[in-house]
């Protein structure tokens, strides 16, 4: 019996010890404050793609973006103070991304029952996610996608570990990211860049893989 509840009880506390269960969202939230200037108060990015979605992105991939900044093994200027060691500390990088990575951000406009003030209204719209479709072949596209990009992105798009979920973001970033790869101008997570997936498609390819992704969307 003895033993019984001394497991129980280590049990207990590795639950209470969870990251989901110990996330601290109000830190995490002033953490994130400076951010929201850019990539919005639900981390839906900007409405033109210009800055990308991070909610409900992975975490070990937005931690090891944040690392990458700071060390600017990725040169992203706008990000280098905002990641300098003495601001933001790895448990502050780690947190900010647990938190960002359980934010769901529905795609169809909500419905409204009636007992919401103004304020809640807007917000509820305002958390509303939809990337616009593209132009491009989505079945050639599709082809493409589950043959060069699923094993590390996921089937459905939305990744796993350190590779970034991408279906559910805006396609203007993405293209820009992957012509980033091409030109060398961003690091990728391959050994030798050269001789990536990406390598091997042309530009109307790419174009079809977004075209794709954009029917990939959660639909809730």
């Amino acid at each position: 019996m003895k033993r019984i509840k001394r497991f129980a009880a280590i049990v207990g506390a590795c639950l209470l010890a969870s990251p989901a269960l110990a996330l601290d969202e109000e830190k995490a939230k002033e953490i994130y404050g400076p951010c929201a200037a850019c990539h919005g108060e639900f981390g839906a990015g900007g409405k033109k793609g210009e800055y990308p979605r991070i909610a409900g992105q992975q975490t070990r991939y937005m931690f090891q973006q944040l690392k990458n900044f700071q060390s600017q093994a990725r040169i992203n200027l706008p990000m280098y103070p905002y990641t300098k060691e003495r601001d933001l500390p790895d448990e502050d990088m780690k947190l900010v991304s647990d938190w960002l990575a359980q934010i769901q951000l529905p795609t169809k406009m909500p419905t409204f029952t009636g007992d919401e003030d103004a304020l809640t209204r807007l917000q509820m719209v305002e958390k509303v996610m939809i990337v616009p479709r593209v132009e491009g072949d989505i079945d050639k596209g599709g082809q493409i996608y589950q043959k060069q990009c699923a094993s590390c992105h996921g089937k459905e798009g939305q990744g796993r570990g350190m590779f970034p979920m991408i279906a559910g973001q805006y396609t203007n970033y993405l293209m820009k990211q992957m012509k980033a790869y091409l030109a060398a101008e961003r690091p990728h997570d391959e050994d030798d860049a050269k001789t990536g997936v990406l390598y091997g498609l042309q530009e109307p390819d790419l174009q079809d893989v977004l075209a794709y992704l954009t029917t990939l969307q959660n639909q809730d």
